[in-house]
């Protein structure tokens, strides 16, 4: 991300809510600049907006950081976090240590299942895997082609953690392969710099696992 970028998310962190025009003030760019970099933030899901009233007159456009932009900022929570994996990964046996995040993905997913997965069939699935990968903060879009599933996350809510271990990313990736039956292929990566992550599974592979 941009240095332009984390200043207008650090601005908006201090400021809580700011116009176009505050934004370009602050970070001294033109405004024009500003509802560039805001449209990207915002489709990326780190930042939303809403029209607010102030006195007489049209309602100012006001921006503020979402979840996933406020979880943009490292904080206490992730330094601990990183410690707490560092001395799991010193103590346990690597297959036991990657084992936790598949545990992790299986208790997730049955959060949101209220019948046997086996019942389920394939748009029921996208339409469980969406709402499990929503509601846990990947900011997720699960899309059938006539040939594949593709999965795209435009956010992570264990992006700086995944920056020291990047075993976090087995979480999203054993959802997917347990509501799908098949193992996911990933093919971009918030932490290797892609613009968002996306996982492809052949469409008649997740059919095949599933009826057999």
């Amino acid at each position: 991300m941009s240095s332009t970028r984390n200043l207008v998310l650090e601005h908006l962190r201090s400021a809580q809510r700011c116009t176009i025009n505050d934004l370009a003030e602050a970070v001294s760019i033109n405004p024009v600049s500003v509802r560039h970099h805001i449209s990207r933030m915002q489709a990326q899901g780190l930042v939303d907006s809403a029209e607010e009233r102030h006195g007489v007159g049209r309602p100012r456009r006001q921006y503020f950081l979402t979840q996933a932009g406020r979880e943009h900022f490292p904080t206490h929570t992730i330094r601990f976090t990183n410690h707490l994996l560092a001395e799991i990964k010193e103590h346990l046996p690597v297959e036991e240590y990657n084992r936790i995040f598949v545990r992790m993905a299986e208790s997730i997913s049955a959060k949101y299942a209220d019948q046997d997965l086996t019942d389920l069939s394939i748009p029921q699935r996208l339409s469980l895997l969406e709402e499990c990968l929503n509601n846990e903060g990947f900011l997720a879009h699960v899309e059938q082609t006539a040939d594949e599933i593709i999965i795209r996350e435009t956010g992570c809510p264990y992006y700086h953690v995944g920056q020291t271990h990047r075993e976090v990313c087995g979480i999203d990736k054993a959802l997917i392969s347990r509501i799908l039956a098949v193992e996911p292929r990933r093919s971009s990566c918030l932490l290797s710099g892609d613009s968002h992550c996306t996982y492809v599974v052949p469409l008649a592979a997740a059919q095949q696992a599933i009826s057999g």
